[in-house]
């Protein structure tokens, strides 16, 4: 088969290499896919730069998430020869290609009516959206979310979700055409970050952060750095900051004294860390995504839409952050 493989670890736009690599072979519990999309995500940035949680062995195929129908299946397979499936492939043997492999708890069915690149592109974002707001956040009907980056993959997918439990929900993005994108996900009101005082715009929004006085109940960050430092201004009593991710690049500092004075929660949300320590959720949370779906409360939202073999510049719109949606690959 074709695909991309990682032989050195450096920016993916030098060491990603196409060519022919060998078919993938299911193993007991797996099913060998037919890719139909594949989605893209930071972390396939990260792991080709060997920065990422999970350092798979050179060499690799990154793609953390596909979409595709099944062409054999292993003993003990959680999907038959025909059926279309979505899912997440093991490390470092991933989507990138034109065949994958889905482990038995990856392999979960495609739901009906959705296009390839909204299939693929929905699994880890709207799973780490689920598992964020519901299970980590306890989001609340009624209480006010605050989405960071809400024009991008696991923003939009926060912005639908929120609005679907019934939260008031604040988005920030960059620009008047990302802010447009964001109010047409759903949300309540909007905030350009390139342009607005984000912890004043907040404030007017949701009244001073004190107790009983506003703030955000839950703040959804998947950026970090500057835009973590301005949500611990803004955050509400008994407020939950979301840690979701880093991709302005600097971890940020949570000083315990202000959780303290401000009686605030900053908590971690490992979605893939469910796959190992909890897989019984992620059926239950596919279940809840899909009610979502069938209800017209979600609609996975694909901004980019490029070949198999223009991944490295899949890659580069993506970390240059000038996307909205899901980056997707169809072979």
């Amino acid at each position: 088969m074709l695909g991309w493989q990682v032989h050195e670890l450096g920016e993916p736009a030098d060491v990603l290499t196409w060519g022919e690599i060998p078919d993938p072979e299911p193993r007991p519990g797996q099913v060998l896919v037919r890719v139909a999309a594949v989605a893209c995500n930071f972390p396939d940035i990260l792991v080709c730069q060997g920065k990422y949680q999970e350092k798979p062995p050179l060499p690799f195929t990154p793609g953390l998430e596909i979409a595709g129908e099944v062409v054999a299946v292993g003993e003990g397979a959680a999907a038959k020869v025909g059926d279309r499936v979505l899912g997440t492939p093991p490390m470092g043997r991933g989507g990138y290609a034109e065949l994958a492999v889905l482990d038995a708890e990856s392999t979960l069915p495609w739901p009906e009516g959705m296009t390839p690149g909204q299939a693929a592109g929905m699994f880890v974002t709207y799973q780490t959206g689920i598992c964020a707001l519901e299970h980590r956040g306890r989001l609340q009907p009624g209480e006010t979310l605050l989405v960071h980056a809400a024009a991008g993959g696991v923003g939009s997918a926060a912005v639908q979700i929120g609005k679907a439990m019934g939260a008031r929900v604040i988005g920030t993005a960059g620009g008047p055409e990302k802010c447009a994108v964001v109010k047409g996900l759903g949300a309540d009101e909007v905030i350009d970050y390139s342009s607005e005082d984000l912890v004043a715009r907040v404030k007017e929004i949701t009244g001073p952060a004190k107790p009983g006085r506003g703030g955000a109940d839950v703040i959804f960050d998947p950026v970090g750095g500057d835009i973590f430092d301005a949500s611990r201004k803004v955050v509400a009593f008994e407020g939950r900051i979301l840690v979701i991710g880093f991709v302005s690049g600097r971890f940020a500092d949570a000083p315990t004294n202000h959780v303290l004075v401000k009686n605030y929660e900053v908590t971690g949300v490992h979605w893939g860390f469910y796959r190992t320590m909890k897989p019984e959720l992620i059926p239950r949370w596919q279940q809840r995504l899909d009610d979502l779906w069938a209800a017209g409360k979600i609609d996975p939202l694909v901004g980019v839409e490029l070949p198999l073999r223009e991944a490295p510049e899949a890659l580069r719109r993506l970390g240059s952050r000038g996307t909205t949606g899901k980056v997707v690959l169809v072979p």
